[in-house]
């Protein structure tokens, strides 16, 4: 269901952009929270910015805001934490609800909704015990990507060719203090769909000679490409769009998105997460797909604040 279309500024009443949080990824959010603050002002919305740097009720305490836009990335802020005190308040916010945002946050739990609804997600192996370690290579052998479960922005990721890589790189993701698992390796190419009320952005193919698109690649580099139009035929860009509809559909996610996936060397399409609080900083995705789609910045961060109306 699509959000009510707003207007009027005044429309929207006291909107507070929540950002910072207690996670690893507290500085991206500020960087997107700060970038959607300025551009809600530049739209004459009555905002006000709130560093959420310890709990949300007495952040928003003595407040009386009409709304919120969730702009805290990774846990306590796009695990359902932060939606469930929020629903508890009272106070309507951006993007997916509780169940959506929890499901999507756990990158286990997204694979195995998508596995069960016949999606197409990588193979993977939960890495818990050392006899794991000989399981994953017989089940997946090498290359493979490990990844802590319940971290953005590439934290923890890293590629293990060698036994002796993958142990590193479970203790390595294993410090996230959450579930690790190894996915298997896919030679292919990446693309990104952005989601914004219920359609799919055009699709943006993404290229960097790291080993992956890992932290740097994402929030550093000058060296990543971003592809837009992605080089598909007409086709095959409406199938990723109506796939990535789908996956979110699948997870109940609402209101705005990002789904990364890959296309194998197969032709198949493999979806390997969704992020329901999407970074939205000046090396941002959803940004730079809704730039494609003839949305500027302060237009997109319009219609995220419309997401507020369920």
């Amino acid at each position: 269901m699509k959000p009510t279309a707003i207007k009027h500024a005044d429309d929207f009443g006291r909107v507070a952009v929540l950002m910072g949080g207690t996670s690893a990824e507290r500085e991206i959010s500020l960087n997107s929270g700060n970038a959607v603050f300025q551009a809600l002002l530049r739209s004459k919305v009555d905002v006000t910015a709130v560093d959420i740097n310890s709990t949300v009720l007495n952040a928003l305490q003595d407040t009386n805001f009409d709304r919120a836009v969730n702009m805290i990335h990774g846990r306590g802020g796009e695990d359902g934490e932060l939606q469930a005190v929020l629903d508890s308040m009272g106070l309507p916010y951006t993007g997916s609800g509780v169940l959506a945002s929890a499901l999507s946050m756990d990158k286990l739990r997204t694979k195995l909704c998508w596995q069960g609804a016949g999606l197409a997600t990588p193979k993977w192996v939960l890495l818990q015990l050392e006899s794991d370690i000989q399981r994953c290579i017989d089940e997946l052998g090498f290359p493979v990507i490990v990844k802590p479960a319940l971290e953005g922005s590439s934290l923890g990721m890293s590629r293990a060719e060698s036994k002796e890589q993958l142990v590193k790189a479970w203790h390595e993701a294993a410090q996230f203090q959450c579930d690790v698992y190894a996915e298997a390796w896919v030679e292919g190419k990446e693309y990104t769909v952005a989601i914004l009320n219920a359609e799919a952005l055009p699709v943006i193919r993404l290229e960097t000679p790291n080993a992956f698109y890992d932290y740097e690649a994402k929030y550093l580099a000058n060296t990543t490409q971003y592809h837009c139009p992605a080089g598909l035929t007409i086709e095959n860009e409406a199938e990723l769009r109506e796939l990535s509809l789908q996956a979110c559909r699948v997870l109940g996610v609402q209101g705005w998105g990002r789904v990364d996936v890959f296309i194998d060397a197969q032709g198949q399409a493999q979806l390997i997460e969704v992020n329901t609080v999407p970074g939205m900083t000046d090396h941002s995705l959803v940004p730079m797909a809704a730039s494609h789609a003839g949305l500027s910045f302060d237009q997109l961060t319009w219609r995220i604040l419309e997401t507020s109306f369920k």
